[in-house]
């Protein structure tokens, strides 16, 4: 195999190209998942409130989700190198400046940046790998959504103890630093297949789609119904990310002691360390098992059981042990949006637009992380976290029905339809 007219080299070849991306994305995981740790801290030492606190989340996610199309655009046209790079300094000047904000305005500006980090390098990462491995579409956008998990889970145990050692501010700054360095270092390693390889045929119950354009994708209904899906399943999963650390001290258990295998932590620290394990470990599993099994079996096992986990939460959520357990399975069961929903935008509408439609799609995480500050409000209100418990399980059961009962038979529609295009364009 040659590539620009030379003989391949190593490096350039599709697993290694996957392994740059996935160290891209474990170096950037922090910044969604490390937020939480940090959010009890700001609020002691500045006295905001926790709901404003947590537009700046909102914001992040927001500029995230809603420029990854024209990110992916940048992608399909200019390879993921120049953008990845981009994304790592954007990562690391947003840490520096929450290190030296000292009004909600400053944050605020530093989340913007922080969510052009985030969709340059998770979102170029995930669209390169969906070129690089049209045939394995699912573990692919699996391992690539795993390093997003994992990262936070190899780090967020030091992340807290720095916090409470040297303060959130000292821990913001070292973190730029060690983060956006090596993620621009590696990025210099990235490039695009010369060409997309080919791919197997996959399996009938996949329905495999068209190759479209965003514009194409935009007029889809099959592209909607997807949209509303993810909108209802990120929905409990962006409030559980963004306020653990507020729902474990709600529940009076922030400095409570947890042992698990012989180690005691605070149970905060020890949450968010397994439960990004299990947001980690999910993501190929659930990816190769996608392939198999097919997109929406898996959506309807996995998001019912994300509606079962939400609904313990309200029951047994109080009990130290019960809070660990149950935030791990919402977690593990919730990690699956991040695998599943880029690789059946690839089976729906091809892979030569692959970064920017899945970009596209990924305007819905954006969506639902409106819910985070509300939930907060919604709290402040009634006093308890039982009614945005309960409904985010009921949207996560919603999503898993949508997806067996009417996506399916939609998809086989346009599926006809395309067949039947492509016989009578043959005569």
């Amino acid at each position: 195999m040659t590539l620009h007219g030379r003989p391949s080299i190593t490096w350039r070849s599709r697993w290694p190209q996957l392994s740059f991306a996935v160290l891209c994305t474990i170096m950037l995981a922090n910044l969604q998942y490390g937020w939480t740790i940090f959010v009890n801290p700001m609020h002691d030492a500045n006295h905001w409130s926790r709901a404003s606190i947590q537009v700046a989340f909102t914001i992040m996610i927001f500029v995230n989700t809603w420029l990854a199309p024209m990110e992916g655009w940048l992608v399909d046209r200019y390879g993921p190198r120049p953008v990845v790079m981009a994304g790592g300094l954007f990562a690391g000047v947003s840490w520096l400046a929450n290190s030296e904000a000292k009004s909600l305005s400053a944050l605020y500006v530093s989340a913007v940046i922080g969510g052009l980090a985030i969709g340059c390098v998770f979102g170029t990462c995930m669209g390169t790998a969906l070129k690089w491995f049209p045939d394995k579409r699912g573990l692919a956008a699996g391992l690539i959504a795993a390093g997003y998990g994992l990262g936070a889970a190899l780090t967020s145990a030091p992340l807290a103890i720095m916090i409470r050692v040297s303060g959130y501010r000292y821990a913001f700054r070292y973190f730029a630093f060690v983060q956006g360095i090596t993620i621009v270092i590696l990025a210099a390693l990235l490039i695009k297949p010369a060409k997309t390889p080919a791919p197997t045929l996959p399996p009938k119950r996949l329905y495999q789609g068209a190759e479209l354009t965003v514009s194409a994708v935009f007029r889809s209904r099959v592209f909607w119904l997807i949209y509303l899906i993810y909108l209802l399943i990120a929905f409990g999963g962006m409030v559980m990310t963004a306020q653990l650390g507020p729902l474990a001290r709600d529940f009076g258990l922030e400095t409570r002691f947890v042992t698990v295998m012989g180690i005691s932590m605070p149970l905060l620290a020890m949450a968010i360390s397994i439960d990004n394990f299990a947001n980690g470990i999910t993501r190929p599993i659930s990816g190769l098992l996608s392939d198999i099994l097919g997109r929406e079996n898996m959506m309807l096992l996995m998001f019912s059981m994300e509606a079962a986990a939400l609904w313990g939460m309200v029951v047994f959520g109080r009990s130290p042990y019960g809070f660990v357990l149950l935030a791990a399975l919402i977690f593990l069961f919730w990690g699956e949006i991040f695998v599943v929903f880029p690789a059946i935008c690839g089976d729906c509408f091809g892979v030569e637009n692959a970064a920017a439609n899945n970009g596209l799609l990924y305007t819905a995480k954006g969506t639902a992380a409106l819910a985070v500050p509300l939930a907060s409000w919604v709290v402040g209100i009634t006093g308890t976290w039982s009614s945005v418990l309960v409904t985010a399980s009921l949207c996560s059961l919603a999503a898993g029905l949508l997806a067996k009962f009417v996506l399916v038979p939609m998809r086989k529609r346009s599926a006809l339809q395309l067949q039947e295009f492509d016989v009578l364009s043959g005569f």
